[in-house]
């Protein structure tokens, strides 16, 4: 039995990018034998509040706890055989707690699937992202027994740091994700999928689809928000829910995944439109970071880079079920054969092996 102590921001079933990497492998995981402990730097009540603006004072009290919970948690670091951390040990603050962990505990192996390195101020938390360390994500890179990130992208910036890179790009649980037979909708529906704080990419097809709208007949689901308007366009918004993402997701004709084309977002992982394309769903995208690797444009999806562009790719589907099914069915096939949990939690578990031996057979100088 390999322990594994996963040290995690959110807690379970929460974060996208958590659930859909180390969470979604963990069923494979342990059927090769290795033991998963989770410590989030969250509580319940911190992750209620951490995306909400106001709350400071609350908020601060409640990191200062998180803080403390993770001190308590170096007491216990030889109990396992490595340290995973995704993204970072703790949501502010510079490397001190990874620090810590690299002297007293096992390997260090590092995962991070954004940007993180870059300084990012949140919509949500203005006044406490000046608190986060962006230049730490170097330090754990120099720590780390192994480095895993999400895309090239983010690979590059890793080496430069630490030759000991493996890119393992996050998944779908195609088990889970299944094509749904579609019944004909007499209005199709294009969806979008995020929080709060990306909704500001949304908002960069206002534009396109108020226009879109003037000669093509569509809903838009917008599912991350409780509230979305849109000018001349009839739109359902919903905030997003574990439980039933899935079951959002595949009442959706087309997805769409406009991103701006910056630093930060060209470390995506393309997670949205991976969930779109697993469901067998056409999926437009912008042409910024992995999303042009992921899709073969005109093949298994689109890529729209200006606002006509937009409207011409979706107006295509909008008018064409055929070409929706055809384009569906080959994003379903990418996904399969290229971003399945099946296909990359191998990987991942000869990343954690080769660390865990290396590290039982050094043998320090005397």
């Amino acid at each position: 039995m390999m322990r594994i102590l996963a040290v995690v921001p959110s807690i379970l079933d929460t974060s996208p990018g958590q659930r859909y990497r180390l969470e979604q492998w963990d069923p494979y995981l342990r059927k090769s034998g290795v033991e998963i402990t989770y410590e989030p730097f969250e509580c319940q009540e911190l992750h209620s509040l951490v995306y909400r603006p106001g709350s400071f004072m609350r908020k601060v009290g409640l990191v200062s706890r998180a803080f403390l919970r993770r001190w308590r948690l170096l007491d216990r670091l030889q109990e396992f055989d490595a340290v995973y951390i995704f993204r970072e040990a703790a949501l502010l603050g510079p490397a001190i707690l990874e620090q810590r962990i690299n002297r007293l505990g096992p390997p260090i192996i590092f995962d991070f699937d954004d940007a993180i390195f870059i300084r990012y101020r949140s919509p949500s938390n203005g006044y406490l992202s000046y608190l986060k360390f962006a230049g730490k994500t170097q330090s754990i890179c120099r720590m780390a027994a192994h480095i895993i990130v999400g895309n090239s992208y983010l690979a590059d910036y890793a080496k430069q740091f630490n030759p000991r890179v493996s890119v393992i790009p996050t998944t779908i649980d195609t088990d889970k994700y299944k094509v749904e037979r579609k019944n004909g909708k007499a209005i199709p529906v294009i969806g979008w999928t995020g929080s709060f704080s990306t909704v500001q990419h949304l908002d960069t097809l206002r534009g396109a689809l108020s226009r879109l709208a003037r000669s093509e007949r569509f809903r838009l689901r917008v599912i991350g928000t409780s509230t979305y308007t849109l000018e001349g366009v009839e739109v359902e918004a919903s905030k997003w829910c574990a439980a039933t993402e899935i079951e959002e997701l595949s009442e959706i004709d087309i997805g769409i995944m406009p991103l701006p084309d910056e630093p930060w977002s060209r470390g995506k992982c393309g997670l949205k439109a991976l969930q779109f394309m697993a469901l067998g769903l056409p999926t437009v995208c912008s042409p910024v970071g992995v999303n042009t690797d992921i899709i073969q444009d005109g093949e298994n999806g689109f890529i729209a880079s200006s606002e006509d562009e937009w409207i011409r790719k979706l107006s295509l589907l909008l008018n064409s079920p055929l070409l929706r099914g055809k384009i569906g069915n080959a994003a379903r096939a990418t996904v399969v054969d290229r971003y399945s949990a099946h296909t990359q939690a191998p990987r991942f578990f000869q990343v954690l092996d080769s660390v865990v031996r290396s590290s039982k057979s050094f043998t320090p100088e005397t």
